[in-house]
């Protein structure tokens, strides 16, 4: 019997080594990611870790001058009655994020084509950098198709915006409408591309009437429902097989938006009553006290498997930290309180100051 129970000490100890060793080589895979992508930008410099500091330089443009904003992203147009959300810049720890030159940006890429892929963040991001670059040469001749494209045509620059907020599919069976983790049709229009910049993964998170199919395919599965960081992994690693098939690093760049949150649960910032509606700052500091959301372990593990370079725009504790720069109800026609987008001036423009670091450094 004491033989038995020893065997039995001796299994279970060594099941838990197995499972907390695999759990350390995960942290330690996740974490050389990140410092893959960040050493692609500035030695010794990790531009995602820092801190918001007060900027009376800040915003970098005038809501009011830009004609790419809408409604929902438009706070001040929409009643937001204080500006001090709009005066915070970001700040690495150790080194300085290069103040953005549209002028410099236009000259850089001419003649290029730009697309911005995904969901409402996605198109949150391009209208930031679209208004970011009317602000440099707001004389300049453009073209603007509303939710598809803006052209700065002296300088023959294109900004695309695609929606498509899983990137597979959604098709019509004679179930319904299926979610195919398996299938990316739409691929041909994000070919000859000079920069992508792929996001995915507010949608995976809707459910009932909110959820625009009614099955998940896997292979020749139907499923009523999963596991939503499952399908995610499913559909963003079917994703990254596209990238490695059919995009040329050699002459596109590819970038993946990392994840941006969402302050509808105070208690992630030790605010349990509390969502974004009337936050006025950032948080204090360069952490956030509810830590990454398990979306982001999803990124970090497609983004080890993929071999075409692909540059994670590591967005998510920066975005975290800014509980007050939601348009909360000041978001146009828009009913309800809006904590997962963002205002305009506001955070998408440091996404863009980081995207526009990654193609200068």
């Amino acid at each position: 019997m004491g033989f038995k129970l020893q065997a039995l000490l001796c299994l279970v100890a060594l099941q838990v080594l197995v499972f907390f060793s695999e759990e350390a080589e995960a942290a330690e895979h996740s974490h050389g990611i990140s410092l893959r992508v960040h050493r692609k930008q500035v030695s010794g410099c990790n531009l995602f870790q820092g801190n918001w500091v007060f900027d009376a330089s800040y915003p970098l443009y005038d809501s009011a001058s830009c004609p790419f904003i809408d409604p929902e992203f438009d706070c001040i147009k929409y009643g937001r009655p204080d500006k001090q959300f709009l005066k915070y810049a970001w700040k690495p720890d150790s080194c300085n994020l290069p103040r953005f030159d549209g002028v410099d940006f236009l000259r850089r890429w001419r003649g290029k084509k730009i697309m911005f892929v995904g969901d409402s963040l996605s198109l949150n991001m391009w209208e930031s950098l679209s208004c970011m670059i009317h602000a440099s040469v707001p004389n300049a001749k453009t073209t603007f198709k509303k939710a598809y494209s803006v052209s700065f045509e002296d300088y023959g620059v294109t900004l695309f915006m695609f929606r498509t907020p899983y990137l597979v599919d959604i098709v019509r069976e004679k179930v319904g409408r299926v979610l195919n983790l398996n299938s990316i049709n739409a691929g041909n229009a994000w070919k000859g591309m000079d920069v992508l910049i792929f996001n995915s993964w507010h949608w995976w998170t809707h459910t009932g009437k909110s959820q625009p199919f009614d099955y998940f395919r896997d292979g020749t599965k139907l499923y009523k429902d999963m596991d939503r960081l499952t399908a995610y992994y499913k559909g963003l690693s079917t994703w990254a097989r596209w990238v490695d098939s059919n995009v040329d690093t050699s002459r596109t760049k590819v970038f993946f938006q990392g994840i941006s949150p969402t302050h509808y649960q105070g208690k992630e910032w030790n605010s349990p009553k509390k969502t974004c509606s009337g936050e006025l700052g950032p948080l204090s500091g360069s952490t956030y006290p509810a830590g990454a959301p398990p979306s982001a372990a999803v990124v970090y593990k497609v983004l080890s498997t993929i071999k075409n370079p692909v540059y994670l725009l590591d967005i998510t504790t920066l975005s975290q930290l800014r509980k007050d720069a939601h348009p909360s109800t000041y978001s146009g026609d828009h009913s309800g309180n809006d904590c997962s987008h963002w205002c305009l001036p506001g955070l998408p423009d440091t996404w863009n100051q980081l995207l526009y670091a990654a193609l200068i450094m």
